[in-house]
């Protein structure tokens, strides 16, 4: 198969995790054969397995590709100025977005965790999540540190409970919008916005509360 007009200019690894995170995005891992990737790319299986060794290797730099926004981001953001509780908003904003900007990489990621995250969680955590998760722990902490955020509470704790808001907005969106007095399923940036001021105010150190 030839690369499309889009692809034509990006390098062959760029286009074999493209196809990559396309196939086991709709089949999942056990059903995407390295000659399926390959046809997909437009290139050889040869050229696939020169840049990746393994589908093992293959799947796992597909995840971290999917997750590469959002860990840029959080990257960015810690080195940006402004408060550690703006950047964790802005952090959020862009989470969000990125879910719903790039359905196929979070649909990857979640069928990832749902029909494989029990038996191989270590390997996921340490291999894909980790590191964007771990800045984004850090950057609680750097609000607990400053006085902005209650240091009674766990950061990696509220760093989870913000991942998990995104996560479940985008997962049930076309169903919220059915459901009684639900007006925001529609404007993720509302959403957003009082979802963080809920955990983030719940998160007050107590003297300021």
């Amino acid at each position: 198969m030839a690369p499309t007009p889009e692809s034509a200019g990006c390098s062959a690894v760029d286009r074999i995790l493209d196809a990559a995170c396309e196939l086991f995005s709709e089949h999942g891992f056990d059903h995407v054969s390295m000659s399926a990737v390959a046809g997909r790319a437009g290139v050889s299986k040869a050229n696939v397995f020169h840049h990746f060794s393994s589908k093992d290797a293959l799947y796992i730099a597909a995840l971290r590709a999917a997750c590469r926004t959002s860990r840029e981001a959080i990257e960015r953001l810690s080195q940006e100025e402004g408060s550690p509780r703006e950047r964790i908003r802005r952090f959020a904003a862009m989470h969000l977005a990125s879910l719903i900007d790039n359905e196929r990489d979070a649909r990857l990621l979640q069928r990832e965790v749902m029909e494989r995250g029990h038996s191989d969680g270590r390997h996921l955590a340490e291999d894909v999540f980790a590191d964007g998760f771990a800045r984004l722990v850090e950057l609680v902490a750097e609000g607990q540190r400053c006085g902005e955020l209650d240091d009674a509470v766990p950061p990696a704790l509220l760093a989870t409970l913000i991942l998990s808001a995104n996560v479940f907005f985008f997962q049930t969106r076309d169903i919220l919008r059915h459901l009684p007095r639900v007006d925001f399923a529609d404007a993720p940036e509302t959403y957003n916005k009082l979802s963080l001021d809920l955990l983030l105010g719940g998160c007050r150190p107590k003297e300021a509360s």
